[in-house]
């Protein structure tokens, strides 16, 4: 008996994923439970385990192809059977995308990959292809006649086009006004400039690419690079810093370090933090808010996200309803979803619906930040490195845990005054720990 492999649902508004990485190739023993593939969405990688023990006897979408929740990815079979899909019931499912762009008039003219001239003998339409390689053709004007697909059906995948734009023959169909220029393989650098013809008036590049390689962007990095542009054209960034004692909290956690430990939980500094930003929004609502033409809407909810390095990226898993638990509670809720995190094993609805962040930059030794709001939301807290620092108290010296803490909130919602009343309390608050 065969079992598809299908993309699931991963969250509220997720309707779609883009395989990332294919774990298992045809012809592996996969038993249960095992992780499959990556599939990437917007803001989370995630992996698709096996419901069953077989083979992997088919893989039906390529790596980088975008398709809708419900695609049946894959095919395992028991290891004495090799059915298809289409013997199952359901079958597969057919893969939504898009057509290709139109081509320019310009791109049907022959281009030269390493002095090898190279036509157009794809047919004038494409086929079908998933959103990120329409998406990468718009974005370099790519002729998809030109480029041989290497997917089911002679499917143009991402790679087909990652290894096209490497091949650096998109030149001639970016730019056809510039004369082909035809280089052999034997020939020295120093032929290749001056066999060069050069147009009448040219035009410089004023940024020129350097040399080197070109490391393709993820679904993450991408989602990543828009978000923060997007904040910034946003919101009128205003920072404001502040020095926190965290002695008393340090105290605390030291006495109550190991009775956690026994409940199987890791005490850190980030529940305080949790905590006592949730306690502060319940007392500042706009802090809590997001502008909208109509006025700015006050959440009733306190879902607070706490941003994450992972390889390849950021993340920023959201602890719902904060204000609704205790210390040991979130200090639970923290280390699951920050281990989750670390492996890709977040789903897309635990990364949604925040309405505030805090970053922990000083986590790899920064003092201070100036955070990007996450938006829709009003702010962001930084935390920097928390330190032992001489300090005067009463006109006398003293030793104590402290830590620089910064606030960028957007300055249509919120004021200096404002900004500062809500810092304070949270500062009130860690300050005063019992």
């Amino acid at each position: 008996m065969s079992i598809n492999i299908v993309l699931p649902e991963m969250g509220e508004g997720v309707i779609e994923g883009t395989i990332g990485q294919w774990l298992k190739k045809v012809g592996d023993k996969i038993k249960a439970y095992d992780p499959v593939l990556e599939v990437e969405t917007d803001k989370v990688t995630t992996e698709i385990v096996a419901e069953g023990e077989g083979v992997l006897t088919e893989i039906l979408v390529p790596e980088g192809s975008t398709v809708a929740v419900g695609t049946v990815l894959g095919v395992i079979a028991g290891e004495q059977g090799s059915r298809g899909a289409g013997e199952q019931g359901g079958g597969s499912t057919a893969v939504p995308s898009v057509a290709s762009p139109v081509p320019s008039p310009q791109s049907s003219k022959p281009i030269h990959v390493n002095g090898q001239p190279k036509t157009a003998t794809r047919e004038t339409e494409v086929g079908w292809i998933s959103p990120v390689v329409a998406r990468m053709a718009a974005e370099h004007g790519l002729d998809l006649r030109q480029i041989e697909g290497s997917g089911k059906d002679g499917r143009i995948t991402k790679k087909d086009v990652l290894a096209y734009l490497e091949s650096g023959a998109t030149t001639q169909a970016v730019a056809p006004a510039t004369p082909t220029v035809t280089v052999s393989q034997p020939e020295t650098a120093k032929a290749a400039t001056t066999n060069v013809s050069r147009p009448s008036s040219p035009v410089p590049n004023p940024f020129p690419l350097p040399a080197g390689d070109v490391q393709p962007l993820t679904a993450m990095r991408r989602a990543i690079a828009e978000h923060m542009v997007h904040s910034k054209r946003t919101s009128p960034h205003v920072t404001t810093m502040f020095e926190f004692d965290l002695t008393a909290v340090a105290t605390h956690r030291s006495a109550h370090r190991a009775a956690f430990e026994r409940d199987g939980v890791k005490l850190t500094f980030m529940p305080y933090w949790v905590m006592a930003v949730a306690e502060a929004l319940k007392k500042h609502p706009l802090a809590n808010g997001q502008w909208t033409d109509e006025g700015i809407l006050l959440k009733k909810e306190i879902n607070i996200g706490m941003a994450a390095a992972i390889p390849g990226g950021l993340i920023v898993p959201v602890i719902k309803g904060a204000d609704n638990l205790n210390l040991l509670g979130l200090a639970r809720t923290i280390n699951d979803l920050a281990e989750r995190a670390r492996v890709n094993r977040l789903q897309a609805d635990e990364v949604r619906g925040g309405t505030f962040s805090i970053t922990n930059h000083g986590a790899s030794g920064s003092l201070m930040g100036t955070p990007i709001i996450n938006q829709p939301q009003v702010g962001i807290l930084g935390i920097g490195l928390i330190e032992k620092r001489v300090k005067v108290i009463h006109d006398a010296i003293a030793i104590r845990t402290c830590a620089y803490v910064s606030f960028s909130f957007d300055h249509r919602i919120l004021d200096g005054a404002t900004a500062d009343a809500f810092v304070m309390d949270i500062k009130k608050r860690m300050e005063g720990w019992q």
